[in-house]
């Protein structure tokens, strides 16, 4: 049994390489499986949903890497291939972070921001924009940006890096005047 997966031969290798294929299969639906039950039993809503997502997203990436890489060192005739992958990659990854140092300051910040919990969605903010303070609801919190909603119907767009580093003022929501309630003219009658 064992001469079938001899890395050596290319029937092994071929068969190797199957095997890894189904493992990372296998994993990949563990980890998506595991994240569906870890929402589905979340009743009180404390766990969010993009947190989930992109640690899932990441976990089956770094999966998928780990067996690339592993197969690559298993197999003799791979094994020259697999280091200069992993040297590629790496060169690749230093030139690709220099290059996007602000997005992906962009992302470690919405990241911190996911898991912080700082503020939340529908929370209403004041926060220091080019046009001066601005106060609005918190409409969209994503990996790479915020959104606020003003009064007057605008959206404020902030880079997380920008909105991870101001202070920022939680203020209190606005408590829409109920048409029951008699109106300050109809009481001075």
């Amino acid at each position: 049994m064992l001469r079938f997966i001899d890395p050596n031969q290319l029937m092994g290798a071929m068969l190797l390489a199957g095997l890894f294929f189904l493992a990372g299969i296998c994993l990949s639906w563990l980890v998506r499986r595991l994240m569906i039950e870890v929402l589905r039993h979340d009743k009180s809503e404390r766990i969010d949903q993009i947190t989930i997502s992109f640690l899932s997203r990441l976990s089956i990436l770094m999966i998928w890497v780990l067996l690339i890489t592993f197969y690559a060192h298993l197999v003799p005739a791979l094994n020259r291939l697999g280091t200069a992958l992993l040297t590629g990659v790496s060169l690749m990854s230093v030139i690709l972070g220099l290059a996007a140092q602000t997005t992906l300051g962009n992302l470690v910040s919405g990241i911190s921001l996911v898991l912080y919990k700082p503020f939340r969605q529908g929370d209403r903010l004041q926060i220091q924009a080019p046009t001066g303070l601005e106060v609005g609801e918190v409409e969209n919190i994503s990996l790479g940006y915020t959104v606020l909603k003003t009064d007057d119907q605008r959206h404020i767009v902030i880079a997380n890096s920008a909105m991870a580093q101001q202070t920022m003022i939680k203020l209190s929501p606005v408590v829409p005047a109920s048409p029951s309630s008699p109106s300050a003219d109809s009481q001075r009658d």
